[in-house]
């Protein structure tokens, strides 16, 4: 009778003789390799945090203040509120009521963190629309057309 292969030449005697060489050769290589995979998995998520960090256009620093499906327009909205202040001697009422919108599209960011998906993405959609423009009001506000 004879036995069903595996693989292409992987046979069970073949597969029985590897475990066998594993389970005498884990033992020896584990501790060895170890360190050298607890490294490339630190350095792996140090490439992961700053390319996050690029997409968000905020600093390394930064990165944990912008969390869930909303980072995105957290740090719109963050850095918007920044290029308010250059604005705030030249024109204080437009910077206040700005500000106020701002805080608004912020909890509604928040809040939708919790909706269902085509509800959340709705929303995101909107504060994204509202957000555009407010900043082409703002470059308008700065001279930049």
């Amino acid at each position: 009778m004879a036995r069903k292969a595996l693989g292409p030449h992987l046979t069970p005697a073949k597969a029985k003789n590897l475990l066998g060489v594993a389970k005498v050769v884990a033992p020896v290589l584990i501790p060895v390799l170890a360190p050298y995979a607890a490294k490339a998995a630190g350095l792996i998520s140090d490439k992961y945090d700053h390319y996050r960090a690029r997409r968000l256009g905020v600093g390394i620093e930064d990165l944990t203040k912008y969390t869930g499906r909303g980072a995105r327009l957290h740090a719109r909205i963050a850095g918007f509120a920044q290029a308010l202040g250059e604005l705030r001697a030249k024109n204080p009422d437009y910077v206040t009521e700005t500000e106020s919108r701002l805080v608004k599209l912020a909890a509604a960011v928040r809040a939708s963190e919790r909706m269902p998906t085509p509800r959340r993405k709705a929303a995101h959609r909107a504060v994204g629309a509202d957000l555009d423009n407010l900043e082409t009001e703002l470059l308008r506000r700065l001279g930049i057309s």
